[in-house]
């Protein structure tokens, strides 16, 4: 790393004096450690995720419980990430995925039927759940601990690293949007979500830019532009640079089918809105793809990516890998070139023993694209450790 810095220096040093002559290309958060920042753009990096972000493992009374019911899916829950802002600060994450639950009127996951079953009581004693707003939880009433109770208080999480750093290369927020039923066998009073129609997606776009003010955020119509269309800008080379981007955040759905739909209908393009939606090339608000099976769509990845759009993939699913140590997912996930690499695993679950985790490349936060970006680009010029701030 001391090699690249020394072999920076003149370019650094010419960056400065162009800011110091009121030409710089470097944002102003930047402080003048990216001198490509308006050459290179957001979807020519490569970061790494976690999946469910928020999650925290089924404390023993229930695990053992579930356990017993049913240990498949018991140990699909097994992995615990560590609160947000440690999870930049300290592994690197650069991609988040929150799951999210409408409650208009508050209290409606506060009493949990899974803990009162294991415990005797399913009391919360979180006042946030007690609160009107979209709840952030994994499968209600079973496996729920979280991080963060709240959309607000999770991207609030976000936003105080984000202001704290704001040298960072863009980081991408995955949101799933859920309300559905899950089967209660023995009758133990499940919660039977409400259903995520029009109102709570405005309330969805409503809470994130109670956090996040324009000047934080990369939108649709940030990435559109002059185009008609997403898709004509993505294929134009339309993504913000990282000059652009560096210290902001993007918003995507995870969801497609009918809420995908209901999320689009009235926004052209995705006009007005704050979320990508995953859209197949040829649809107007195409941008964004998930594709979370990197060996069996590793080809397709690269394509896509060679073309301008932006991909999330996944390197693990449900624990498996991660018990096995096989590492075949994860190295075609980093090679496909998708931009937002997720896993349950940034570091080892010491219970497994397999020592299995995934990282980029290079051990910095981010990589050049091994697909779209510059073949004489370095992870520095993504993000440097030494410049967040």
């Amino acid at each position: 790393m001391n090699i690249l810095r020394a072999t920076k220096t003149l370019p650094v040093l010419a960056a400065g004096l162009l800011l110091v002559s009121g030409c710089g290309s470097t944002s102003s958060s930047s402080g003048g450690a990216y001198p490509r920042d308006r050459e290179l753009r957001l979807d020519q990096m490569q970061v790494l995720g976690s999946h469910n972000s928020y999650h925290i493992q089924p404390k023993p009374a229930l695990f053992s419980l579930l356990l017993a019911f049913s240990e498949p899916l018991a140990r699909s829950f097994e992995y615990t990430h560590l609160p947000l802002e440690e999870q930049f600060a300290t592994q690197g994450i650069r991609q988040i995925e929150l799951d999210v639950f409408a409650d208009p009127v508050g209290g409606l996951y506060a009493n949990r039927a899974g803990q009162r079953a294991a415990t005797g009581n399913g009391v919360s004693g979180i006042p946030a759940l007690d609160e009107p707003g979209l709840k952030v939880l994994h499968v209600q009433d079973i496996d729920f601990e979280s991080t963060c109770a709240t959309l607000v208080e999770c991207l609030t999480n976000v936003r105080r690293w984000s202001d704290a750093n704001p040298g960072h290369a863009p980081v991408m927020i995955l949101i799933e949007a859920k309300d559905e039923a899950i089967p209660d066998p023995v009758n133990l009073g499940f919660v039977t979500p409400l259903p995520i129609d029009a109102a709570q997606l405005d309330e969805l776009d409503a809470e994130i830019r109670s956090v996040f003010p324009p000047e934080k955020l990369i939108t649709p119509d940030d990435a559109r532009g002059d185009h008609d269309t997403l898709e004509q800008a993505v294929l134009a080379n339309g993504w913000p640079t990282l000059g652009e981007s560096r210290g902001k955040v993007l918003f995507c759905l995870d969801n497609g089918g009918d809420k995908k739909a209901t999320y689009t209908a009235g926004h052209p393009s995705l006009r007005g809105r704050v979320l990508f939606t995953s859209a197949e090339p040829g649809e107007d608000e195409a941008a964004f793809v998930k594709l979370n099976d990197p060996i069996a769509d590793g080809a397709r990845i690269r394509e896509l990516v060679s073309r301008g759009f932006i991909v999330r993939t996944r390197a693990d699913a449900d624990t498996l890998e991660a018990r096995s140590g096989d590492t075949a997912m994860r190295d075609a996930a980093l090679a496909s070139g998708a931009q937002f690499v997720s896993t349950d695993y940034p570091v080892p679950n010491p219970d497994f023993g397999t020592d299995y985790f995934v990282e980029i490349p290079g051990g910095t936060p981010a990589r050049c694209n091994p697909v779209s970006a510059p073949a004489d680009c370095t992870s520095l010029d993504i993000e440097n450790p030494a410049a967040l701030r």
